[in-house]
């Protein structure tokens, strides 16, 4: 993570560039510290067991999944199922639509 982007918020979806998760999305469940954040996203990497990792090994997006954080600071849980949904729906309205723009970009190059 560079110095001039923000710092983790609970509830936001990142991006992971290193190690054997690489490629995947996570939400940030917890920040332990300037320096490390756990994650999970309610399939492989469920709430009761998540991922501790670097802030230097994600990418952080501009996505934060207000049911997750709702629940997250209400009551310092939330279920895995709702970590599917936020991975889910984040996958499906941000990725989606930049992989159509890129799409679409090609298209125009080649007419």
């Amino acid at each position: 993570m560079n110095e001039t982007e923000s710092s983790p918020r609970i509830g936001q979806v990142v991006r992971i560039v290193q190690g054997r998760e690489a490629e995947q999305y996570m939400v940030v469940i917890d920040l332990l510290d300037n320096r490390f954040v756990l994650l999970a996203d309610g399939e492989k990497r469920k709430f009761d067991r998540p991922k501790k990792k670097n802030l230097q090994h994600v990418e952080l997006m501009d996505f934060v999944s207000p049911e997750v954080q709702h629940s997250l600071l209400e009551t310092g849980r939330v279920t895995n199922g709702k970590l599917r949904f936020a991975v889910t729906k984040f996958i499906n309205e941000v990725v989606t639509d930049l992989k159509k723009g890129d799409q679409l970009d090609g298209e125009r190059r080649c007419n």
